[in-house]
């Protein structure tokens, strides 16, 4: 409700929420009723707000709850500041760049998570813990030993209790692979991938000159018979998989076909890069490849995909001592270190619970996600329930590039096979990606408009002349 009443001959709107008892944080019900203030119109834009110490009296509330209620309706575009005049309705936020954005393989918002106070709190706890100093300098050891004991940690679910003394904090999984490459191959080396892949092994491998070959693969991954032919035909420097919810297809490798996979890399002596940064989303993924033959395979695991993009950091198993002081020389090349700042803030959130809960909330979210684009696309849904995007076979009537130009003339980004074609040849499909527009509703407009656009027939898509 709200009420008028006059300030230094200003009208100022008195507005007082109606806080429940069992209604949640008391900060959140404050920023929801001045949201739903504003959307019934009882706020106007250009309204004044009462000044916090008052509302705060008004509500029987401490000031600290007012503080953060007003920062988090200011998050929302709800509110502006405008100096010593007060705290007012700000004026509808235009949205200037209708793009809707389905190509970025981002972890979605988990919806009921305060991410912006999970954020403060995190950095606060390790300001307050930590030797500042040593935040801020050079580490040359691939992670503290908290940082590493925290990486046992995350890495539980997959391998029971590993010993952090064989693990090392990278920052991220690109720079992970590019170190595994550098240490354990060289110029011209062979790596086997499937024909359809994460873009950033070819973007490596090209760039320190080594090869990639295809390997056959079917509806459940890399074929057993065809990696093992082509091991002994090429005598190949790595084998390249991302076996739980690969990135592009989905695909979930079953757990026979991994351990007949981890059989090959044993006989033919060769090492396997496991690039794993989906399985703790996924629905009762199998045990990584990295369990049936450890001494063959580099595990990696990344906070990006599972989190938030802005943790830079993996965590790569490395047991061998000899192939971990490699991996950390190859890494020093080009990346000296994980920011300690941003991997102790990793550490704080995986050692007091932070991350386990904000994980827990991406996966209700994609879960909540992958329904929709289930219902929305129909037939032409072959998501697998989970994770982060959707693979989607075109119609006969579609080429990949040719819907994705067609999609970005009416404002949908996507990313079409082509991106992740290892070889000559691509199938006929595009990747979905479900995290990357922050807003449900509007994904659901995205989803919308690409359903109707593959349910039409291709036209001449030209640029306009100006």
């Amino acid at each position: 409700m709200s009420q008028l009443k006059t300030i230094q001959d200003e009208v100022l709107p008195i507005w007082l929420p109606r806080l429940a008892v069992q209604g949640g944080p008391r900060f959140l019900q404050i920023a929801d009723a001045l949201q739903a203030a504003v959307e019934d119109g009882s706020l106007k834009p250009g309204d004044r707000l009462p000044p916090q110490r008052q509302l705060a009296a008004q509500l029987h509330v401490d000031l600290t709850t007012v503080t953060r209620a007003y920062d988090e309706a200011r998050r929302r575009n709800l509110l502006e500041g405008r100096g010593a005049r007060g705290t007012y309705v700000a004026a509808p936020k235009v949205e200037l760049n209708a793009i809707l954005d389905l190509s970025m393989n981002t972890p979605p918002p988990p919806d009921g998570v305060d991410f912006d106070d999970m954020l403060k709190q995190g950095l606060s706890q390790v300001l307050m813990r930590a030797d500042n100093a040593l935040l801020m300098t050079y580490h040359l050891g691939g992670g503290s030993d908290s940082d590493r004991k925290a990486a046992a940690k995350w890495l539980a679910p997959m391998f029971g209790h590993p010993d952090s003394g064989q693990l090392v904090v990278c920052p991220g999984a690109q720079a992970a692979i590019a170190a595994l490459i550098l240490a354990l191959t060289e110029p011209g080396d062979i790596i086997l991938a499937e024909p359809t892949t994460y873009p950033g092994l070819r973007t490596a491998a090209t760039q320190f000159g080594r090869r990639i070959m295809v390997v056959e693969a079917d509806k459940h991954g890399m074929v057993p018979e065809m990696l093992e032919e082509a091991c002994r035909q090429h005598k190949p420097g790595l084998v390249y998989l991302n076996p739980t919810l690969q990135n592009p297809t989905a695909i979930t490798i079953p757990e026979r076909r991994r351990k007949e996979l981890a059989g090959i890399a044993k006989r033919c002596n060769v090492r396997i890069v496991e690039d794993d940064p989906y399985w703790l989303l996924a629905d009762s993924p199998p045990p990584p490849i990295a369990t049936f033959a450890p001494e063959q395979v580099y595990y990696i695991s990344t906070l990006s995909k599972c989190l938030t993009p802005g943790l830079r950091v993996a965590f790569v198993f490395l047991p061998n001592p000899q192939e971990r002081e490699r991996f950390l020389a190859a890494l020093r090349s080009f990346a000296l270190m994980a920011a300690p700042l941003t991997a102790a803030l990793a550490t704080q959130w995986i050692v007091d619970g932070s991350a386990g809960e904000l994980m827990k909330g991406v996966r209700k979210e994609a879960r909540l996600r992958h329904r929709m684009a289930r219902d929305i696309l129909a037939g032409r849904y072959s998501g697998a329930g989970d994770g982060l995007h959707v693979w989607l076979e075109l119609p006969a009537y579609w080429n990949s590039s040719q819907l994705a130009r067609a999609a970005d003339s009416e404002g949908i980004v996507v990313t079409p096979a082509e991106a992740f074609a290892t070889g000559s040849e691509s199938v006929n499909a595009i990747r979905i990606s479900l995290g990357s527009i922050k807003d449900r509703g509007r994904l659901q407009a995205g989803l919308q408009r690409l359903s109707h656009l593959l349910a039409r027939r291709p036209e001449s898509f030209s640029a306009a002349v100006v």
